[in-house]
């Protein structure tokens, strides 16, 4: 950044630095406040391209503002409590943003492989059928369970859609619902839905629950108004406050999806979108997208694959069959039908964009292991183990989820 004062230029460099995340069962948002707490900076001071699941080692590409490289190797030792690294850590000139995230690689051990297969007798057929299957058909492109909290009584589009109707009050109830479990971070929440004490529910949640304590620490500042409720929303950094906006529009998708494979099948029939680029990410503009005519139904010019189904926003098109109309219902039904995808309470602007229905991974190869890894020897099509673990490796383009390939794999959910 440049100043000018009087006559003289100053030349202002702020402090940038960028790591690499290493995280253990830990959520995102969770993992990014605690290190704000310690480095002495706020959550919006952080910038990555892309989310990573709780449920697994994740490695993640991320920067921090008005923070030091000698800094963040300070913290080494107090965040590896928290089942958190930070690695190849260097002093870098920009910020990184949602969506510049290229693809991912996976590397995935299925334990107890023969509980969870019956007939081992063919296992390894099973396997190489499966692999093969995918790599040539792919897999239906569906957002993974975690998007969407898996498990919990209000899913995250449970909270985008309260907010897309500028319910600030209700999405702040909805994020703080209590389980049905006695752990202290939902009796805290029981708490709050009984009396809405913010100041009282401070005093019971635990300490690591960063997004629930800044969220109250708001509202005991600001009141559970309506007023009070979008302030306590400011206490989120912004990529946090879309999120809830971005599951809603995901949960819509994986919906449309089904409804359009359930209706249409693997034909591509007149009124589908088809992306003409080759090589696309999900950010393509319209302008890249194709209506499909009778001609080109009738001649067969277009292959499932290359269909796209728009995630909802304010800047796309809509199929013109009946797969538009059914998002034109589900809206209706939701009562977005005049929505216009601005939240300007919360600064927030979600113009969509376009996904495509298939997708398929790279590089994908599996190897099966028995005792710390050790490849397991095969006699004929039977393997001599009781049990075994199914090695897995592939990769994937942005915004894929390996939870949904391997669902596709194994056929079963993961």
């Amino acid at each position: 950044m440049t100043q000018w004062k009087g006559s003289r230029r100053e030349v202002v460099c702020q402090i940038v630095s960028a790591f690499t995340l290493r995280k253990e069962n830990l959520e995102m948002f969770e993992a990014v406040g605690f290190l704000a707490t310690k480095l002495g900076v706020i959550p919006s001071d952080f910038s990555y391209a892309g989310l990573k699941d709780k449920k697994a080692i994740t490695y993640q590409a991320m920067v921090v503002r008005k923070v030091t490289p000698e800094r963040l190797k300070n913290i080494e030792k107090e965040i590896e409590k928290k089942r958190m690294n930070v690695i190849n850590i260097r002093s870098v000139d920009d910020s990184l943003r949602l969506g510049q995230l290229k693809g991912n690689h996976f590397d995935i051990v299925i334990r107890n492989l023969k509980n969870k297969i019956n007939d081992s007798a063919n296992l390894r057929e099973r396997i190489w059928e499966a692999i093969e299957n995918v790599k040539a058909k792919g897999f239906v492109n569906y957002y993974g369970p975690q998007r969407f909290g898996k498990g919990r009584k209000v899913h995250t589009d449970h909270i985008g859609l309260a907010l897309l109707k500028s319910e600030m009050v209700k999405a702040v109830k909805l994020f703080l619902m209590p389980e049905d479990s006695e752990d202290p971070v939902n009796r805290a929440k029981k708490y709050f839905l009984q009396t809405e004490n913010a100041k009282g529910t401070l005093s019971l949640m635990p300490e690591f629950k960063v997004r629930e304590r800044a969220l109250l620490e708001a509202l005991h500042r600001f009141g559970m108004t309506e007023e009070g409720c979008i302030q306590a929303w400011f206490s989120f950094p912004h990529s946090m406050r879309i999120f809830y906006i971005h599951a809603y529009s995901s949960k819509i998708w994986n919906e449309a999806v089904s409804y359009r494979l359930a209706t249409y099948g693997s034909k591509v029939v007149k009124g589908d979108l088809i992306c003409l680029d080759e090589d696309i990410d999900e950010h393509f503009p319209n302008s890249k997208v194709h209506l499909v005519t009778d001609e080109e139904e009738a001649a067969g010019t277009y292959e499932i694959h290359q269909v796209v189904l728009p995630v909802l926003g304010y800047n796309i098109q809509y199929p013109e069959n009946k797969v538009g109309q059914w998002y034109g219902e589900i809206l209706n039904r939701d009562g977005l039908q005049t929505c216009t995808f601005k939240v300007p309470a919360l600064k927030l602007n979600v113009p969509g964009c376009y996904r495509q229905i298939l997708k398929h991974p790279r590089n994908l190869s599996y190897k099966l292991m028995r005792d710390h890894d050790t490849d397991v020897k095969m006699q004929g099509s039977h393997i001599e183990e009781a049990t075994v673990s199914l090695l897995i490796s592939f990769d994937l383009d942005a915004s894929c989820y390996a939870t949904v390939c391997l669902r596709e794999i194994m056929k079963h959910d993961v």
